[in-house]
């Protein structure tokens, strides 16, 4: 497995993985508890595979998206989408960054290729890999497989995106 030291997270076993510390491990609630369903935290949302319907409302016209609901059922603090490609990718996005706070990516099918400011070379994730994106960091996605398939999670679930200048991002 390969851990580029700029994401290694504090706690880890010795093939680089997150390992959670009885530290972080909660030994009293939180919160009192158990609460109801009309006045737990989160919102009760199902959403059936059988009724997925994905739209091309997204930030890249190669790639169609289907909410997943957990924006609805957290009042907006999270989001998570399924998006995967319709044609190909033609060329990079372009240097870019969004102004939220957590950014995840698991990817489901296909392949993706990232460059992130302050981690060097590409960063490729296949089917199975995970990503946690430095929320607010700019990056390039310079290239993808034409069956990519990933879901998104964000924090919060509604955000911007921004592009950089060309002379900028031309110097990464």
């Amino acid at each position: 497995m390969e851990v580029y030291e700029a994401l290694r997270p504090t706690n880890h076993n010795q093939d680089g993985q997150h390992v959670m510390s009885t530290e972080e491990t909660p030994t009293a609630p939180r919160y009192d508890g158990p609460r109801s369903l009309a006045t737990a935290h989160s919102g009760f949302r199902l959403l059936r595979g059988a009724e997925a319907r994905f739209h091309r409302e997204g930030l890249r016209a190669d790639s169609e998206y289907r909410d997943l609901g957990l924006a609805e059922a957290t009042g907006g603090r999270i989001g998570v989408k399924h998006i995967r490609g319709i044609g190909p990718f033609e060329q990079p996005t372009g240097w870019h960054w969004h102004d939220m706070h957590a950014h995840f990516v698991y990817v489901l099918r296909g392949w993706i290729t990232f460059r992130f400011e302050g981690v060097e070379g590409d960063v490729t994730l296949h089917p199975g890999d995970s990503l946690s994106q430095p929320g607010g960091v700019p990056h390039n996605v310079i290239a993808r497989s034409d069956d990519f398939e990933v879901l998104e999670l964000n924090l919060p679930a509604a955000y911007g995106t921004f592009d950089l200048e060309p002379a900028r991002g031309a110097a990464r």
